[in-house]
């Protein structure tokens, strides 16, 4: 046995010395398999020289884009229609958008999905939004496959196809698409933005954010607004994209970028600096009807639809602008004139991201996708819009009351508000379309303006591209223009085999047949299909309406698109036939994609107990809680909303009387504060900013320890808004109270957080600012008890 061995290790050794001969003279050049990823190392024969100075190494083994690969950029806006850009025929000036297109193609049939998550999720990943479990928003996420808001493994990213590609990948703004349930402290972290391929990310983990004092990540970190009253969150990000792309090319050169650009903006709240907001005054005083006619006139003399396209009705919710009184447009014009602000000042701060990619002479090898639009315009707002659209999901119909909102007249979309428009304007920026965001069953919803633009190789300058395209359809078009293969393996797993189709094929034949033939629609019910030409859909759900069908008795729409670029003309009762085939197709893409069972429910949703997602707070009926513990999401908190619960919290206190913010949650627009000032404890609950219950200590705390108790007693009943009862003591004893008229049921915040020792955010209180909001006493402990 003994004597096999030694032949088998001369062998080895003899057929081993002819290649450590090449690894010393001329090692072979490692042949690159991309369609598994990461690229694996190259495996080079064993080195049999003794002495390393008669040895020559193998290379450093590197993974290198392919050859003339560009650098990439998507920019996503949010919130923004078809009818939203000038290039479009808006009457807000998007030069920026513009220029792109003049430059390059414009788009007018590329679609999403209706709502922000599914778009972002298809968008990144180039499959259809259920495949990657991203049925709707993943606040409201559920357990049904397709609908789990967990990004599977087997469906990557293009971020991470291009980082283990060899380029440097960078997110900003708005990431809404990791589970709600992980984005704490606690994690797990593999579907936050550093593990999904961003080198980098700066930016908000939901669906929007106060653009004043915004909840903003750096990578896995949550970090604090700055206290700077000329701060906005818009600049900001842009200024930080700016400053990575100048580090990435000043150190790597030769290493091509990828930079997702996606601003909160044009999405509630509408928050835009004074000086934007100037620039529109009476522009909209002529109304919404007036303005739908005049975008839709000018869409038609720019060629970005066909001449012979008819402007579609408008929604039967919708007033008349005539109809409405002097109060109701003065307030609605008001609005409109916030939200074109907000748009230019999107488009001035994006052109300043995309200036600097000129400045350092990398803008002609950059390919660039300028996606006007998420979804369509949003109708969130409803009738009468919002001057803090927390009011809605809390059903409190004073957020929709004219005469309340017009006491914000002045201030509106400054930091003293959360406000969003009314729906007519939704209609009137989705032009010539009738429905809005959340209607995935009309183009009013999905139907958004894109601009790309690559000199090197789109050769086209100012040319439309009518040819049918959907958001999945981005992430192929990468891949072919990098000259890379589609991945089958990505860390191991075997992918899901992207849904998308390249549009290169767009770029150098302007008539070219669309290949994108067939593509399903759906979002809390509302349901379309297109095929060739021809989109079958039904409206099942008003963004601002209720339930009220049964899925089996909704009324089926027919339309040839093909013809009718506005969907103007039902043809369901002239061909029968055809919509009997469509909505068989739809079933059977349902299937295919994991979109069935259809599920209509909204609101209810943000109950995770109802909806069947996880909870980090399930079955828990205490939260014990320490000094620093800043940041928690309202998600990731115990929920002290509609029921009875106590916050005992044990301090200490030296020679000066305390001060600062024992535990909050929430901010300016709905929240509580236990709070010390001047050593006097007080709790006070803010109820959506209209109404402010106080609860003040008659007594100032004690020297050394203390326990502040804060006890809450709901009222109960069938009224989840009701108020309650607020007893404060010190040490045991009584020392205030107060009567809570009402509470928020559903919702504080998407964005502000719950903190021990400080205010992180907005100010619950106008007692203290974030500055002064810290405790400057010790905190041994909180603990919150849940009562019932």
């Amino acid at each position: 046995m003994r004597k096999a061995i030694t032949c088998i290790t001369i062998l080895l050794i003899a057929l081993c010395l002819p290649m450590a001969g090449m690894a010393k003279d001329a090692p072979v050049k490692a042949q690159v398999d991309r369609t598994e990823l990461p690229v694996k190392e190259p495996w080079y024969p064993p080195i049999t020289t003794l002495d390393a100075r008669d040895a020559k190494a193998p290379p450093m083994f590197a993974v290198e884009a392919p050859k003339d690969a560009p650098n990439v950029v998507i920019i996503l806006l949010d919130d923004l229609g078809f009818g939203g850009t000038s290039a479009t025929g808006g009457v807000i000036p998007t030069p920026h958008f513009n220029k792109l297109a003049d430059q390059g193609l414009l788009y007018n049939q590329f679609h999403t999905t209706a709502l922000c998550s599914p778009t972002r999720q298809a968008l990144i990943t180039g499959r259809n939004h259920h495949s990657a479990n991203q049925a709707k928003i993943s606040e409201v996420a559920t357990s049904f496959p397709g609908a789990t808001g967990m990004l599977p493994n087997d469906v990557a990213t293009v971020a991470e196809m291009l980082r283990l590609n060899g380029y440097s990948t960078a997110a900003y703004g708005k990431h809404h698409e990791t589970a709600v349930w992980e984005i704490s402290p606690s994690g797990p972290f593999t579907r936050w933005p550093n593990f999904i391929g961003y080198d980098e990310f700066y930016g908000f983990m939901g669906g929007e954010t106060n653009q004043w004092t915004p909840s903003i990540y750096h990578n896995l970190n949550m970090i604090e607004p700055p206290d700077d009253p000329d701060y906005h969150f818009m600049n900001d990000m842009a200024t930080k994209a700016i400053e990575w792309m100048r580090f990435q090319q000043a150190l790597t050169p030769d290493k091509p970028f990828f930079v997702y650009f996606a601003p909160g903006a044009v999405h509630a709240p509408h928050h835009v600096p004074q000086s934007y907001i100037d620039k529109y005054k009476g522009k909209f005083d002529e109304g919404w009807d007036v303005i739908r006619e005049r975008i839709f006139e000018q869409q038609k003399k720019l060629g970005v639809i066909p001449k012979d396209t008819k402007l579609a009705k408008k929604p039967d919710d919708i007033k008349d602008w005539k109809d409405l009184s002097a109060k109701e447009q003065k307030l609605f014009a008001r609005q409109a004139e916030v939200f074109a602000g907000f748009l230019d000042m999107t488009d001035h701060e994006t052109g300043r991201f995309i200036q600097a990619i000129e400045d350092m002479g990398e803008l002609d090898n950059t390919l660039i996708f300028y996606i006007a639009g998420d979804n369509g315009t949003s109708a969130e707002g409803g009738m009468n819009g919002l001057f803090n659209e927390y009011t809605y999901f809390n059903a409190e119909p004073k957020g929709s009351d004219i005469d309340v909102m017009m006491k914000h007249y002045d201030d509106w979309g400054g930091p003293t508000t959360y406000p969003h428009m009314a729906a007519g304007w939704a209609v009137c920026f989705d032009s010539p379309f009738t429905w809005t965001k959340q209607v995935a069953s009309n183009y009013g919803g999905t139907r958004n303006a894109m601009a790309v633009r690559w000199p090197k190789r789109i050769k086209a300058k100012g040319e439309v591209r009518n040819q049918w395209h959907h958001v999945i359809d981005v992430v192929p078009t990468i891949l072919e223009a990098a000259g890379l293969p589609e991945p089958r393996i990505v860390n191991g797993t075997p992918q899901r085999p992207i849904e998308g189709t390249s549009m290169v094929y767009t770029w150098d034949y302007p008539k070219a047949p669309s290949r994108h033939q067939i593509q399903y629609f759906e979002m809390f019910g509302n349901r379309g299909i297109y095929y060739d030409g021809w989109f079958a859909g039904t409206i099942h759900l008003k963004p601002w309406g209720k339930v009220e069908n049964k899925l089996v008795d909704d009324t089926w729409e027919l339309y040839h698109v093909a013809e009718d670029f506005s969907m103007s003309e039902d043809l369901a009762a002239k061909h029968p036939d055809m919509l009997k085939k469509l909505q068989q197709a739809f079933l059977g893409e349902a299937v295919k994609y994991k979109v069935l069972p259809i599920d209509d429910r909204r609101l209810e949703l943000f109950n995770p107990k109802l909806a069947g997602r996880p909870d980090l707070m399930f079955g828990r009926k205490t939260l014990v809680l320490y000094e620093g513990m800043t940041g928690l999401l309202e998600n990731d908190f115990i929920n002290v909303k509609a029921t009875s619960f106590e916050i005992v919290a044990d301090i200490e206190t030296g020679d000066k009387p305390a001060n600062g913010v024992i535990v909050s949650q929430g901010g300016r627009f709905g929240g509580w504060s236990l709070y010390v000032k001047d050593g006097t404890p007080i709790y006070t609950y803010n109820y959506l900013g209209l109404e402010y219950s106080t609860a003040t200590s008659s007594e100032k705390l004690p020297k050394g320890k203390a326990t502040v108790k804060m006890d809450f007693a709901h009222d109960g009943g069938k009224n989840r808004s009701a108020g309650g009862t607020v007893t404060l003591s010190v040490n045991g004893k009584s020392v205030g109270s107060v009567k809570v008229p009402a509470t928020q049921f559903a919702l504080f915040s998407a964005d502000e957080t719950a903190s021990v020792g400080m205010d992180l955010e907005t100010p619950v209180v106008k007692d203290y600012t974030l500055k002064t909001s810290n405790f400057t006493s010790k905190i041994n402990k909180v603990i919150i008890n849940l009562k019932d």
